[in-house]
Order: C-alpha cells, then sequence, then structure tokens
C-alpha cells in the first residue's frame, strides 16, 4: 500500500476519494449460491472497468442468502477473474481461524496475485454461538484475544529481526499484504491507531458509533511502517436508479432483509415490493432505518448529494459501498449509476 495510494490534501469531496464495493455475494430469493457467485465475478469485472478501487468480500456463516463464506475461497474466483483491482477481505473473522491458515491462505493468494490482495480482519464471529461452536471455536474464543492473534499473524509475515521461527508461513512469509482493521466499536478503531494500521468502519449496518470511533482513531494513530498518518475507510449503502422512486422501491429487498435479521430469522434476499407498510411495524420501521441510515438511495443526483453529506460529516479517506439489491443488472446499473455520478471514469 503506498503513500501516494493512501493520502490525499484535505478537505475532500466525494470525487476526491476512492470508492470501494463491498459483496456479501448475496443468494436471492429463488436462486443458488453458484448463480451468486458467477454475479460476484460479473460485477467484479464491471467495477474494475468502472474505476473501482477495491473489491471485497465478508465472512460469514449459516446464512441462507450470504455465498462468501468460504472467503478465500472466493477472493481468489474474482482476483483471477480480474486483472488490475485491489481484492479482498471485508473482513476475515480472525476468531475463527488460526493465524497460520490465514497467513498461508493470503500468501497464496499474494503469491497467484502480487500487489492485489487485502487482508481486512475482524474479530465478531460472523455467525450466531452453535455455529462458532462448528467452527472450532472455544468458549474462550470471545474476540478478547484478537490482539495477540493479530500480533502472531503479523509476524507470520514478518518475522522478528533475529528470531529463529520453527513455524513458518509458506507461502506468506515475506510478503507485504495490507492488513486493515474492521469494526464497529472502539475497540479495534483504538487498536489500529495504536498499531498505526488502516481502518475500516461498518457504518453501513452499525453507523451509531461511526463519529466517536473516527475520532478514536485519529487521536490514537501512531505512524507505523504502514502508514505516516490515518486512513479511514467508512461503510455506505448505496442504491441508485434512473429516479428516486424506483431506487426507493429497490431498497426494499435491504428494508425485508434487515427487518428479518431484529426478527431473529435469516433467509435469501427477497424482491422489492411496492410498499414495506403491511411488513413492518412503526417499531420496526424505526429500527431498520436507523441501522440502514448510512445509505443512499435514489437518483444519480440524489445519491451524490447523500455521499457529499456522509463526507463532510466524516472526512474519510475511502467509501466502501454495499448494495443488496435483488436483480443482478439493476445491482450493476446501481454501481454504474455511481460511478458516473462520482467521476470514477474521469480520474
Amino acid at each position: 500500500m503506498s503513500e501516494s495510494d493512501l493520502h490525499h490534501t484535505e478537505p475532500r469531496t466525494v470525487s476526491d476519494i476512492p470508492i470501494s464495493i463491498l459483496d456479501l455475494a448475496p443468494i436471492t430469493a429463488g436462486s443458488t449460491a453458484a448463480q451468486s457467485l458467477k454475479n460476484t465475478l460479473d460485477l467484479a469485472q464491471h467495477a474494475e472497468r468502472w474505476g473501482y478501487n477495491r473489491y471485497w468480500l465478508a465472512e460469514h456463516h449459516n446464512m441462507p442468502g450470504i455465498a462468501s463464506s468460504a472467503t478465500s475461497v472466493v477472493i481468489g474466483h474474482v482476483a483471477g477473474g480480474t486483472n488490475t483491482i485491489r481484492v479482498g477481505s471485508g473482513g476475515i473473522m480472525l476468531p475463527n481461524h488460526a493465524p497460520l491458515v490465514i497467513a498461508e491462505q493470503f500468501g497464496t493468494l499474494e503469491s497467484l496475485y502480487p500487489g492485489r490482495i487485502d487482508l481486512g480482519l475482524g474479530r465478531a464471529p460472523g455467525s450466531d454461538q452453535l455455529t462458532s461452536r462448528a467452527l472450532r471455536r472455544g468458549p474462550g474464543s470471545d474476540g478478547q484475544d484478537f490482539p495477540d492473534r493479530l500480533g502472531e499473524l503479523r509476524t507470520y509475515f514478518k518475522p522478528i529481526s533475529g528470531s529463529s521461527m520453527r513455524v513458518r508461513a509458506i507461502p506468506g512469509e515475506g510478503l507485504d499484504i495490507p492488513i486493515w482493521l474492521l469494526g464497529s466499536s472502539g475497540f479495534s478503531a483504538q487498536l489500529a491507531g495504536q498499531l498505526g494500521l488502516p481502518f475500516s468502519f461498518a457504518s453501513h449496518f452499525a453507523p451509531d458509533y461511526l463519529m466517536p470511533a473516527l475520532d478514536l482513531y485519529r487521536s490514537t494513530f501512531r505512524p507505523s511502517e504502514e502508514l505516516s498518518k490515518p486512513y479511514a475507510m467508512i461503510g455506505v449503502n448505496v442504491i441508485c436508479a434512473d429516479t428516486d422512486e424506483e431506487a426507493q422501491r429497490l431498497a426494499t429487498s435491504p428494508y425485508q432483509q434487515f427487518l428479518n435479521i431484529i426478527r431473529g430469522r435469516t433467509g435469501q434476499l427477497s424482491p422489492p415490493v411496492d410498499s414495506m407498510d403491511d411488513l413492518w411495524n412503526l417499531q420496526e420501521q424505526a429500527i431498520v432505518k436507523r441501522q440502514l441510515s448510512f445509505s443512499a438511495i435514489g437518483s444519480p443526483a440524489t445519491v451524490r448529494a447523500q455521499l457529499e453529506e456522509f463526507q463532510r460529516m466524516t472526512q474519510a479517506d475511502e467509501m466502501i459501498v454495499a448494495a443488496a439489491i435483488y436483480d443482478h443488472k439493476a445491482r450493476l446499473r446501481s454501481y454504474e449509476l455511481l460511478a458516473d455520478a462520482v467521476g470514477l471514469n474521469k480520474r
């Protein structure tokens, strides 16, 4: 990760910063994981042409509507089908894995696709408790040992000078793979600051603590070999269509998705509906809208204005965009309109 790629002069508008994509590889109602993964590669290939900076995939387990559970495998699928766009994890849930395994997996990816792989790490399970147990997480694997696991992982990539490590990550050792910390609270924000690592906040589904986390990250930041100053990326939901009305209709798919989550249910991504009025009560509507408050939904002009407001608030160094849109063609169209709206193809 070069200094020139990461540092910009303030203040910045949304046209001044990189825009990236976060893909959960959604499995839509009536479709299959196989089709979802084909759609993922198709979107990544379009995103590369449209000028997006990164294409990240997220680790979730036991989720009928998400096909990216074997995240490292899907990253390889996407990187192998593209040429220049950075591909990575948004993120790998480190408590689910032995650090050595992640070092080997991402060392392999970096060896296959040099200079294009990002390793974003989270400390949540990405699953429910039963699934966490099935992933062989012991009762003490609650994320509190995340700093130790992170330290072990980083040592596999860059062994301590003079040490004679008996366990080595091959491939992995000696490779320069950018490590990001991901989070929705102050824990990872402060840790990223103290270690001088880039930080990405999950404001696309947990916006409440965004500003305190950014402040904490920036105030605790210590320059490192990786970064000389803080680099913060924020998550935003974007649904863009030719009209505000069509975008609002498309947005009923993620509304239904989050409504199911707060009701304790999971499922495949539902098709859009004309109205949510019969599907949620006022309290549920308020909860869903609050969780998804970092969303830009509308025509290109509307979306551009909303993103400019988010940028004014946060002065983020980069935005990563999620779009839970049921129809693949509509999803492609949304990302194409967004790229045009913020001038990605003119940079």
